[in-house]
C-alpha cells in the first residue's frame, strides 16, 4: 500500500509532466473566449508581457473552423503598413474571404490601431476582433478615446490558485505553496520543473520584459532608477511607502517618483493600496503600500529565492501572495470592491479591507496561525466592520478554491 505522502508526491511529479508536455495544460479562467465576445464590441486581452495572452487567444483560435479566422501579429510590417493607414477599404482588402474572427496579436506594435479598429466595429457588425496587447496600449493611449463603448477588456495576470485549481487538486496546492511564495505564478515559471529555470526565467523576465513598455513608450533613460525603486519598494512590501523617503534614496523629484510609481501599476508590476479612513483622528489615511502582482517577480528584483526556511521575511511575502491572490479571485468572479488597509497611530492595523455593499470586511494574513481579532476595528465600526483571520488552515477558500468557499468571505 503506497502511503498518502508518497501517493502525494507521485501525483505531483505527474502533474508536473503533464504541465511540461502539453503548455496549454494549465486551464485559464476565459479558456473560451466566445463567452466574452460581445457583438459590436473588440475583445482587448490586456495584461503584462508574458503573462499567457498569447497562449490563450491561439489556443481559442484552434477550436474555431479552419479558414474561419485571421491571425496576425503586429510586429510584421506588412500588418503595420496596413492597419495603421486607417483606411477601411485597406482594411477589408486585406481580410481572406469567409473570414469571421481578426485577431491581432501584441497589437500595441500597430500604430493608430485604436483609430482601425473603431472603423472595423463600426462598419463590420459580423466581425469578431480579438487583440492582445501589453501595458504599452494604456501607456500609449491606443484604446483608450478610440474605443470607448466599443471594447471589452479582459486583464490576463499570472495565474490565480483559482485556475490552479483546475488543474491540482487542494492537496497539492497546499504542497506546492512554498514554492508559489517565492517563485510566483507566471506560466513558464509553473511549468519550468527545475529551480535554476525558474530563477533563469524570472531574471530574464525582470530584466527583459517588464520594464520594456516604460522604457518604449515613456522615455525614461534611466532604467537603473526604475529598478532600484522596485527594490525600494520590494523591501518594504507590506509597509507604508513614503514618496519623501524614496525621493531622497533615489534622488528624484516627489512628482516623478510618483510617476513612476504610476507607471510601474499601469504595467501590472506593482499594485497601490490606500489606507481606509472615515475621519477618524487616529486613523492614517494619506500613506499607501506597495504590492507585486507576483512574488517570483518580486524576489527576482531582490535577487533572493532563498527556501522559506532560511528568509526572515516570510510574513511579507505571505501577505503579497495572498492579497494579490485576492486580487485576482476578485477580477475573476467579477466581486467589485474598493480595497484598503486600516491603521491607527497607535499601531492597530488591519492588513486588507474590502468595503462592500455598505459592510466592511477586514481580514488579517497571518503565516502561523494564531491571532486575536483587532478589537480597536470592530469598536470604530460597530456593525459594519467583520474581522477574519487567514492563515494556512483556510487561505483556499479565501482565495475562492475549495468547494465550500463563501462569497461573503
Amino acid at each position: 500500500m503506497i502511503s498518502s505522502k508518497l501517493a502525494n508526491f507521485e501525483e505531483l511529479k505527474y502533474i508536473c509532466v503533464m504541465l511540461i508536455d502539453d503548455k496549454s495544460f494549465i486551464k485559464r479562467h476565459y479558456q473560451d473566449l466566445s463567452r466574452q465576445i460581445w457583438r459590436n464590441r473588440a475583445l482587448i486581452l490586456l495584461g503584462p508581457r508574458r503573462a499567457g495572452k498569447t497562449t490563450l487567444l491561439t489556443n481559442y483560435l484552434k477550436t474555431l473552423p479552419e479558414g474561419s479566422y485571421f491571425l496576425g501579429d503586429g510586429g510584421e510590417f506588412s500588418l503595420q503598413e496596413i492597419f495603421s493607414s486607417r483606411s477601411l477599404t485597406k482594411m477589408r482588402q486585406s481580410l481572406p474571404a469567409g473570414v469571421k474572427t481578426l485577431a491581432l496579436d501584441e497589437a500595441q506594435q500597430i500604430p493608430h490601431i485604436g483609430e482601425s479598429i473603431k472603423l472595423l466595429v463600426d462598419h463590420e457588425s459580423d466581425l469578431q476582433i480579438i487583440l492582445t496587447g501589453s501595458a504599452s496600449f494604456a501607456l500609449a493611449g491606443q484604446i483608450g478615446e478610440p474605443l470607448v463603448g466599443r471594447q471589452i477588456t479582459l486583464s490576463i495576470l499570472p495565474v490565480a490558485q483559482m485556475e490552479l485549481a483546475q488543474n491540482l487538486t487542494p492537496i497539492a496546492l497546499r504542497e506546492r505553496l512554498p514554492d508559489f511564495l517565492v517563485y510566483g505564478a507566471y506560466p513558464e515559471v509553473l511549468t519550468t520543473p527545475d529551480l535554476s529555470g525558474k530563477k533563469r526565467i524570472l531574471q530574464e523576465l525582470v530584466n527583459s520584459y517588464l520594464l520594456k513598455d516604460i522604457l518604449e513608450f515613456e522615455r525614461v533613460k534611466n532604467s537603473r532608477v526604475i529598478f532600484r525603486l522596485l527594490q525600494l519598494l520590494a523591501f518594504q512590501v507590506s509597509g507604508q511607502v513614503s514618496l519623501r523617503e524614496l525621493s531622497n534614496n533615489l534622488d528624484l523629484d516627489y512628482k516623478t517618483v510618483d510617476r513612476y510609481l504610476d507607471l510601474l501599476e499601469k504595467c501590472f508590476i506593482v499594485k497601490r493600496l490606500g489606507g481606509f479612513s472615515r475621519n477618524l483622528r487616529k486613523e492614517i489615511h494619506k500613506k499607501a503600500k506597495y504590492f507585486f502582482f507576483d512574488n517570483g517577480v518580486m524576489n527576482a528584483v531582490t535577487a533572493n529565492f532563498n527556501d522559506l526556511s532560511l528568509r526572515a521575511d516570510v510574513g511579507q511575502l505571505w501577505e503579497n501572495w495572498l492579497m494579490m491572490e485576492r486580487f485576482k479571485r476578485r477580477m475573476l468572479l467579477g466581486e467589485y470592491a474598493n480595497e484598503y488597509f486600516w491603521r491607527t497611530w497607535d499601531g492597530q492595523e488591519v492588513d486588507l479591507v474590502e468595503e462592500r455593499d455598505g459592510k466592511l470586511y477586514g481580514f488579517e494574513f497571518k503565516y502561523q496561525k494564531k491571532a486575536r481579532p483587532v478589537a480597536a476595528w470592530l469598536e470604530a465600526y460597530p456593525g459594519q466592520a467583520s474581522w477574519t483571520l487567514v492563515n494556512r488552515d483556510n487561505y483556499l477558500d479565501f482565495l475562492g478554491v475549495t468547494a465550500d468557499a463563501k462569497g461573503d468571505q
